[in-house]
């Protein structure tokens, strides 16, 4: 669980802000976007290997 504690003289958006990269950091929102539907370890493996592809040819061409 994420969670951070209000600093003095701290507005309402900063405290949002670090939160939010809390999570981001963590982790958490994107394994819940992952569990949102089953898939197999098979079709996960699938899907890993073509964003590591996407991700190296967009690494290549610039």
């Amino acid at each position: 669980m994420s969670y951070v504690r209000i600093r003095e003289g701290e507005d309402g958006e900063g405290l949002l802000k670090r939160f939010q990269s809390s999570m981001q950091r963590s982790g958490i929102m994107k394994e819940l976007r992952n569990r949102r539907y089953f898939r197999s370890r098979g079709e996960q493996a699938r899907l890993d290997r073509a964003r590591s592809l996407r991700r190296l040819r967009r690494r290549k061409f610039k």
